[in-house]
């Protein structure tokens, strides 16, 4: 995925322009998004949107953003989400792999229960919301062969530790979000799951979105979540490899296949090792997967 829009699932409004949100993802939020006394409201809106959706349009793959373990509402949101076989469920502030690991429990019992033969949905995990979850980014590798992607988040965080802004005067995320914006790119590579980058909460800022967005594809994020679907474009224009990129990554890897020995290339005066070997092999990956 290059972008994944976040959908209240009480709003009807919004739900109803997913289709042509232009979205890799749309994430239907029954957590943040939804007021405490709104809910249930949101289950039954989600519910009957899975119900009634037609799915075989183009369009994006939809995923569910479940409540967090700890507030008693998980199970109630996947009653309302999984008998319309969601492409994925997003579980917000995990506190490392066992959470997760609790989550595909979860799935796997109320799948049983409720006789359900659709797809398994993936899981993407957001993974930096509390304190303590920054001290186990490093547990989620191998917890679940359905866990596919990491973000992070710095707002709950930030209201978490206390902060007046987890941003500083020049826009730019202040030194604990960095730090935890860089643990979660190191902990989703080293288990193997997409890096995800988080919100850029301006939506009316695109050029402050395209700045934040161009540093992390730049640091090795290959997508972003958006919060308005004004930023969907911008989005999946930066995180999708130009033209260019896609034929020097081809070139890198034909110069190793042609000297399967070399532990370096030379290419029209230039040198390329075995890292530039696998960052070529990555890009390339990603585009014969798809933008999803």
């Amino acid at each position: 995925m290059r972008s994944a829009l976040f959908v209240p699932a009480d709003n009807q409004r919004n739900l109803e322009k997913i289709t042509s949100c232009g979205a890799d993802v749309a994430i239907i939020d029954l957590e943040d998004s939804v007021h405490p006394d709104r809910k249930q409201i949101g289950r039954e809106m989600l519910a009957d949107y899975l119900k009634n959706a037609d799915r075989s349009q183009t369009g994006p793959q939809i995923y569910v953003r479940v409540n967090a373990l700890d507030t008693g509402l998980t199970s109630s949101d996947l009653d309302a989400a999984l008998p319309g076989n969601p492409d994925g469920i997003v579980q917000p502030k995990s506190k490392g792999g066992e959470c997760v690991k609790t989550l595909d429990q979860m799935i796997v019992q109320q799948r049983r229960q409720s006789g359900s033969s659709g797809v398994r949905p993936s899981l993407m995990v957001i993974a930096t919301e509390t304190p303590i979850s920054l001290f186990y980014l490093h547990t989620y590798g191998g917890i679940s062969q359905h866990l596919s992607a990491m973000t992070w988040g710095a707002e709950d965080l930030s209201a978490e530790l206390g902060a007046v802004s987890n941003r500083n005067e020049n826009g730019e995320h202040t030194a604990p979000y960095q730090l935890a914006r860089s643990l979660c790119l190191a902990a989703a590579v080293a288990a193997q799951l997409q890096p995800v980058d988080t919100v850029f909460t301006d939506f009316r800022d695109e050029k402050g979105l395209r700045k934040e967005a161009q540093t992390a594809a730049r640091d090795g994020f290959t997508g972003k979540l958006a919060i308005h679907p004004a930023q969907v474009a911008v989005i999946n224009e930066i995180f999708t490899p130009s033209k260019e990129d896609i034929e020097k990554a081809r070139a890198i890897v034909s110069a190793f296949d042609n000297s399967p020995q070399a532990g370096v290339v030379n290419i029209d005066g230039e040198m390329y090792d075995i890292p530039h070997l696998t960052r070529a092999k990555r890009l390339l990956s990603r585009i014969s997967a798809g933008p999803t």
